[in-house]
């Protein structure tokens, strides 16, 4: 009997590359795809068994038939001097997020009567003093409900709409907008059905289930993949969020991904499209955030966050090589501000922490997140360098003030200058141009030379070099000479302007090109 032309051109390809082979053949799909007769394939089949959790369910009926009762639409009346200029849910600093998806970026709590389209970025659509919708879930019989806080930011008042059909009133408890969470409380109507936290973070490639109530559409279900774990899409100080597939539209703010245990792995706040609609581009709070957070809005109404006072900004590998590290982790302080913890505990402008209570820290942000997580007086240990030698501090957390905001800065430099002898800048004291009693001033930037592609500009003021203050012209280039003789490939900066004080690494060129 001839055989299937596909099926051939199927079997050609499969021999032809086992690496390509293996993928198929281990992926979710399992041996759907593959020809029984084939030992080639069978070869690269994984010998452990696929357990219930990792292998795609027949039918997603089950999961959904025991949490949906759990989740709620949220309905929002939102007070008369509520503006569109407010920061609601927190605008994202489009700075921070991704080239790509600056344009697409969408918080997306249905809005307005009509339910449009609109929304724009950080809030619910809204119509002077109209309404909003989005979703939540029961996390507790009693009638505590989670949802987003850019989802009620506003409310003159708050109702949410049950499985089994039944409107009754809430209360906002407490809101979060630095991670964008709030806590309801139903009163009317209990016991609730409710679904519980997951406690374990999903791996990528996990299947997920959201519910929610996109465009109105109480109780609507959809199915993917966490697709990418601790997203930064500078929604919050705090970004860690799951990317996940399954389709998340207008109206799915503050509801529920679910495992396929059940267990609520995240809480869909954002999504990426260019029109508002789902592109497969969704983003959600990760649980160990959620029940953090929770947990202090259910107690005391707010969240209290631990400070350490340190203004900081990630670890590049230029700024690497300028301080002679093997790796670019950890988080470069920029200084320790005077009568915080961290300036009472001795660190200063320069050090690079590495780990807080033995868990290492990958770059600023994470560090950020770890102490953010801890409550005010606790006593956390810092493992730092100062000058390539390892340093510990043992820190006790202040408090967060509201209105800080987190010093977490980029290095956003870009190309590295041509091969050249300079570093392109026209320099004079500081004192001299009346730009301060410290430091050296930026007067002239070269625009083709090593210092403009790092963002240094005219105005600047350089205070250290290699780590050493300087006020001379002859300061700088004795500085720079002892870069070069140590081996660096760049020399680290530190500058200050009127935007802050922050490190910047210019790569050190060869003289002779």
């Amino acid at each position: 009997m001839p055989q299937n032309t596909e099926t051939s051109r199927f079997h050609r390809k499969a021999l032809a590359s086992v690496a390509a082979v293996t993928l198929v053949a281990t992926g979710a799909l399992g041996t759907a795809f593959l020809p029984p007769s084939t030992p080639a394939y069978a070869q690269a089949l994984p010998q452990t068994p696929i357990t219930t959790a990792e292998h795609p369910p027949g039918s997603f009926a089950p999961i959904v038939n025991r949490v949906k009762p759990g989740v709620v639409s949220v309905k929002v009346k939102l007070s008369d001097d509520a503006s569109d200029d407010e920061e609601g849910g927190g605008r994202p600093n489009l700075q921070n997020v991704p080239p790509q998806l600056r344009e697409f970026f969408r918080r997306f709590g249905e809005g307005g009567p009509n339910g449009g389209m609109g929304g724009g970025m950080g809030r619910p659509q809204r119509h002077g003093g109209g309404a909003a919708q989005g979703s939540g879930f029961f996390i507790s019989a009693d009638g505590y409900v989670v949802t987003n806080n850019h989802v009620v930011n506003n409310a003159k008042t708050v109702e949410v709409t049950l499985d089994d059909g039944r409107t009754l009133p809430a209360k906002i408890i407490g809101t979060d907008p630095k991670t964008d969470l709030a806590l309801l409380k139903v009163t009317d109507g209990a016991p609730f059905p409710y679904v519980k936290l997951a406690h374990g973070a999903p791996q990528v490639g996990d299947w997920v289930v959201a519910i929610g109530n996109p465009f109105g559409l109480g109780g609507t279900v959809t199915a993917g993949i966490v697709s990418a774990r601790g997203r930064d899409i500078g929604a919050g100080p705090y970004d860690d969020f799951l990317q996940i597939d399954a389709p998340i539209n207008k109206g799915n703010s503050g509801g529920p991904t679910f495992n396929v245990s059940g267990e609520v792995v995240g809480v869909n706040t954002a999504i990426a499209s260019p029109s508002g609609g789902n592109v497969g581009l969704a983003f959600a709070i990760p649980s160990e955030t959620v029940q953090a957070v929770v947990d202090q809005l259910r107690t005391d109404g707010k969240v209290a966050r631990g400070y350490l006072g340190l203004q900081i900004q990630p670890v590049t590998k230029d700024i690497a090589d300028s301080l002679g590290l093997d790796k670019a982790k950890g988080a470069l302080v920029t200084s320790a501000q005077d009568g915080t913890p961290a300036a009472k505990a001795g660190l200063k402008s320069g050090d690079v922490v590495q780990a807080v209570n033995a868990e290492p820290v990958t770059d600023a942000r994470e560090l950020s997140r770890k102490i953010a997580s801890l409550k005010p007086g606790t006593k956390v240990d810092l493992a730092y360098l100062r000058g390539g030698k390892a340093e510990t501090a043992q820190v006790t957390l202040g408090t967060l003030p509201n209105d800080t905001k987190v010093a977490s800065l980029d290095d956003r430099g870009g190309r590295r200058g041509d091969s050249q002898p300079r570093l392109g800048l026209g320099l004079a004291p500081a004192d001299q141009v009346g730009a301060g009693q410290e430091g050296v001033a930026v007067v002239s930037v070269d625009p083709d030379g090593p210092a403009a592609a790092k963002g240094i500009q005219e105005g600047d003021v350089i205070l250290d070099v290699g780590g050493q203050p300087v006020s001379t012209l002859s300061d700088v280039a004795a500085r720079i000479r002892a870069a070069e003789n140590d081996g660096r490939k760049a020399v680290l900066m530190r500058i200050k302007n009127d935007k802050g004080t922050r490190f910047v690494a210019v790569g050190l060129q060869s003289k002779n090109g």
